[in-house]
């Protein structure tokens, strides 16, 4: 049996033409094999393929599911003790690793970690102001995580730590239900409990290899919603800047300009805004530096710890303070006290905390995938993404117990890591271990930090989440994804982030039913002197066969789109004839429907073909079927609709279809 021949390139999918002209209809393939072509003209008949056992059919589709990369492989054929080795090593990577470790790779990571922790330590406190919690709170979330994913997590590259769009995002929703102010102590304990639930959401996808969940975020929803939520953040960012004391809990752009313009007359501190603005200018321009000069990588990544020691002895020595210069004032002295017992596990704010964990936890989880892939992809090495969630929801958990908030993978940071030359993991046990210093020496010191100062450091790390060129290239590239782009974007801007993420995911998922439901089908026409059929809008000089119609379904055929296929195709015939009967043609006589891309046929599917073999009976016009898939094949011979339409009707190419049933014809 001659090999079932497919063409998968991206728009075509059309299999190859292997005929020359044909001299009738019903052509006897043995007369066919004695003409004097220059190509094979044998008509090959379609394997059906040997019937499976259903268990190990039902395996083998559960295994290509969930254990695509095949994590077992490396235990295959090992001793009880190597397997034990193997084991830990897939749990704690680090033991796998540190064999190789050296002091050149420690000379890179101590560098990098050092570098890291300058800038970790001023966002982690203006972080900590945007999730409403206080300042140690986002200093504890960089000392416990980084450890825990130091053992466990498979990146070389990613730093870990708060981020600004999770501290947003935590701090809105858990508002929502407590106000921070007035019960500051309740807003800690649903904080807490969100973080725990967050790290169960991760470690249960990882732990399942439910992954694949994440994905239904598309990219294009991701990049809008960022956008968005950095918008919103560095408005949040004015009532620091601008030393407002009576702002809006409200995160739209239309409330927190209002409050910004109505605070303006008696509002506004004019010592906090040269603090604010000359700092803030003072941060872009190190950006730019950097950006420009990938060699000076460091200056932006000091320029905030600068920031802060240089603005906190200005306040000091002046006492701005006393001028209505808001300041961080105390931030508590040593390392993460123990808080399981402010966790909620009982009434109702369990199921508030859950509600607000898997939202923060698959955020934070889309954010650390998808940096670790970038830079891995950057080093060239695997990324294990289940491996990932599973460190990062064990961080989590740990964190929730310890007193973090939410950690995740930051980009400012990975990419500061990254530059700085890291090697391994050991630059987040450095960058942790500085701020482990931090907190038991040099916390007392922070007292006098002008909150404007914070303010400015957020900004300028936010500034570089709005992605305005990939919002370019998703306009250039797919009109549909620059929709979903611009609702998750106009939605955090303008309403909220909750309703932003809610209008992301919500679109992603109307793009993925927009695409099963509505397919799409193509018309093909054979191109001159050549034995290649295409489709006719993508190539205008290829000519169809008079009398027959050449229709390609580009998708599998399921219960949510067989009725519209049939239809979509009868459509193409009804416009057809009416073409021919305007140009005095001859009628079709039969429709080849080119199977390639239809990867899948269910019950509904095949009914489909059923009642669109009867509407084309009807009209006189017999159904042919060209290159159906081994499942496709499979299905199709279980529910006796090879016997309906008749075996001769099935071919292996649209080539082998055209040269049985197509009339004479001489190419020119």
């Amino acid at each position: 049996m001659s090999k079932r021949i497919s063409d998968d390139d991206e728009v075509g999918k059309e299999a190859d033409i292997r005929s020359g002209p044909s001299s009738n209809r019903q052509v006897n393939p043995t007369l066919q094999q004695e003409q004097p072509y220059p190509h094979q003209h044998q008509v090959h008949k379609v394997g059906v393929p040997a019937k499976q056992n259903l268990f190990k059919e039902f395996r083998a589709t559960v295994k290509e599911t969930f254990f695509s990369d095949e994590p077992l492989r490396p235990f295959k054929d090992q001793t009880k003790r190597r397997k034990l080795v193997l084991g830990f090593e897939a749990l704690f990577p680090i033991l796998r690793w540190a064999r190789d470790y050296n002091l050149t790779k420690f000379r890179g990571d101590l560098i990098a970690g050092l570098t890291i922790a300058s800038l970790c330590i001023p966002q982690d406190l203006g972080y900590a102001k945007l999730a409403n919690l206080p300042g140690q709170n986002g200093l504890y979330s960089s000392f416990v995580p980084p450890l825990v994913y130091a053992f466990m997590g498979s990146s070389r590259d990613i730093a870990i730590g708060p981020v600004a769009v999770v501290s947003l995002l935590l701090g809105t929703m858990v508002r929502n239900e407590v106000d921070p102010i007035t019960n500051a102590h309740d807003y800690l304990r649903l904080t807490l409990t969100a973080t725990f639930f967050a790290g169960v959401t991760q470690l249960t996808l990882g732990f399942f290899r439910l992954g694949f969940l994440i994905d239904f975020l598309s990219h294009a929803s991701i990049v809008g919603f960022m956008g968005g939520a950095a918008i919103t953040i560095a408005l949040q960012q004015f009532k620091g800047l601008l030393g407002i004391k009576t702002f809006t809990k409200k995160t739209d752009i239309v409330s927190v300009m209002r409050s910004v313009f109505n605070a303006a007359h008696h509002g506004w501190n004019w010592q906090t805004i040269l603090i604010g603005v000359s700092f803030l200018a003072f941060l872009l321009l190190t950006k730019y530096i950097g950006k420009k000069k990938k060699k000076l990588f460091w200056v932006p990544a000091i320029a905030p710890l600068i920031s802060v020691i240089v603005s906190t002895f200005f306040v000091y020595i002046t006492r701005a303070d006393k001028e209505g210069v808001a300041i961080v004032s105390k931030i508590r002295k040593g390392i993460n006290p123990a808080s399981a017992d402010l966790i909620y596990f009982t009434g109702d704010n369990v199921i508030k905390g859950f509600r607000i964990g898997v939202v923060a936890g698959m955020i934070a989880l889309t954010e650390a995938i998808a940096i670790g892939r970038t830079f891995a992809g950057m080093k060239d090495y695997q990324l294990d993404g289940n491996k990932e969630m599973v460190a990062l929801g064990t961080m989590n958990i740990i964190g929730s117990l310890t007193s973090c908030y939410v950690a995740t993978g930051s980009f400012s940071r990975s990419a500061v890591n990254y530059m700085a030359g890291c090697h391994t993991a050991v630059s987040n046990i450095i960058m942790s271990l500085v701020v482990l210093l931090t907190l038991e020496l040099i916390t007392p010191l922070f007292k006098y930090t002008p909150n404007a100062i914070l303010a400015s450091i957020i900004i300028s790390a936010v500034v570089g989440l709005i992605d305005l060129e990939a919002m370019k290239l998703i306009w250039k590239i797919d009109k549909l994804d620059f929709v979903a782009c611009m609702g998750a974007f106009f939605g955090v801007v303008f309403i909220s982030v909750e309703i932003g993420l809610l209008i992301a995911v919500s679109i992603s998922f109307a793009k993925i039913l927009l695409q099963v439901t509505r397919p799409r089908t193509a018309l093909l026409g054979k191109l001159p002197r050549t034995n290649v059929y295409r489709n006719i809008l993508q190539y205008p000089n290829a000519t169809q066969i008079p009398g027959i119609l050449i229709i390609r379904v580009d998708s599998a055929i399921y219960f949510s789109n067989s009725n519209y296929i049939k239809e979509r195709i009868l459509r193409w015939v009804t416009d057809e004839e009416e073409q021919l009967k305007q140009k005095s043609l001859p009628k079709i006589e039969y429709l080849i429907v080119e199977m390639s891309p239809v990867t899948d046929i269910d019950t509904s599917g095949i009914h489909a073909l059923e009642e669109l073999y009867r509407s084309l009976q009807k009209r006189e016009i017999e159904l042919v079927l060209a290159n159906p898939g081994t499942v496709v094949m499979d299905k199709i011979h279980a529910s006796e609709f090879v016997e309906l339409i008749g075996k001769g009707k099935i071919f292996l190419s649209v080539a082998d279809a055209i040269l049985t049933f197509g009339p004479h014809h001489e190419e020119p």
